[in-house]
């Protein structure tokens, strides 16, 4: 897959493709069901499927205050999409320059001159532009035709939505995460160093930072690991929060890999949550932690062996 950050003096070869338009956070199956109308006219009309996506998410320009919400951060975004057939990816910057552009310049000036896009593929609820003015039909008065996907809803006829998905991780549900998604969510951060609490209580562990990851339910979850290059997955316990044991205020992923000893800082740690086993809680001595702890780790053990 090639990547674009820009849409001006784009090559040939990245140019006349069919453009999935969205910020696709997620990659969930709503999501798919919009890349696999783009790759069918892409194929009938034998052109690269580009995707066209923002960065940062319009969330963190307008609402920078609010806590990260991204379930994809851009570069799992950008595997994702890989994984989904996506020939280009046109990654745009995001800022108020942008945001204030009238829905006719982003047909005219980025779509048609900067991409020249032959097919425009979006969702039902599609706006853009300056206020969100723009709707597809500005863009098929243009001479851009256009497909519009229909929302997708799951088996109990509930729609799929990157909010619902978000929603579902807040409180815990990875399972129902999962189904939405239609992947197994992951958080990847490179290991760094901690202050060895875990290592002295008998569960070393490796520390990641969360970054602009959205932060799901704080607490302890069973959860597979796998050192970012390497093809095999273990299984562990993790702590995702703020220790409220040891008045921590920077939340974190520590993730306690059973049966592994190696030495992997600094490198990129994939770590699925799997299953939520308990909130994080403060406890009365480190005696009740360390039970507590070899009382996750039995549990995530068992729950793990049928997975």
């Amino acid at each position: 897959m090639k990547v674009f950050n820009t849409y001006a003096d784009i090559p040939s070869k990245g140019r006349g493709a069919v453009l999935v338009i969205g910020n696709f956070d997620g990659v969930h199956r709503g999501h798919l069901a919009l890349l696999e109308k783009g790759q069918a006219i892409a194929e009938k009309k034998g052109v690269p499927l580009g995707v066209l996506t923002f960065e940062p998410h319009p969330h963190r320009l307008f609402q920078p205050d609010t806590p990260p919400s991204r379930i994809t951060p851009e570069s799992v975004k950008a595997w994702r999409l890989e994984l989904a057939g996506t020939d280009i990816l046109f990654s745009l910057p995001f800022n108020w320059d942008f945001a204030s552009r009238s829905a006719a310049d982003f047909i005219q000036h980025v779509l048609i001159a900067g991409l020249d896009a032959s097919h425009i593929v979006v969702g039902y609820d599609f706006r853009f532009g300056q206020l969100r003015k723009g709707v597809p039909a500005d863009i098929e008065a243009a001479g851009l035709p256009v497909t519009i996907v229909e929302e997708i809803a799951d088996e109990a006829g509930a729609a799929i939505s990157s909010s619902r998905i978000r929603q579902a991780l807040r409180h815990g549900k990875i399972e129902e995460a999962n189904a939405l998604l239609g992947w197994d969510w992951e958080i990847r951060g490179e290991v760094i160093k901690g202050d060895r609490r875990g290592h002295e209580l008998g569960f070393p562990t490796a520390n990641t930072a969360l970054g602009d990851t959205l932060h799901p339910a704080y607490g302890v979850y069973a959860v597979r690991a796998c050192v970012q290059g390497e093809d095999c997955w273990y299984q562990g316990a993790a702590n995702i929060g703020i220790r409220p044991m040891f008045e921590v205020e920077t939340a974190q992923l520590e993730t306690h890999i059973f049966d592994f000893d190696e030495d992997i800082y600094g490198k990129t740690l994939r770590v699925q949550p799997v299953y939520y086993l308990r909130g994080e809680a403060k406890f009365d001595s480190l005696e009740a932690l360390i039970a507590q702890m070899e009382s996750d780790c039995a549990q995530a053990r068992t729950l793990l062996a049928g997975v």
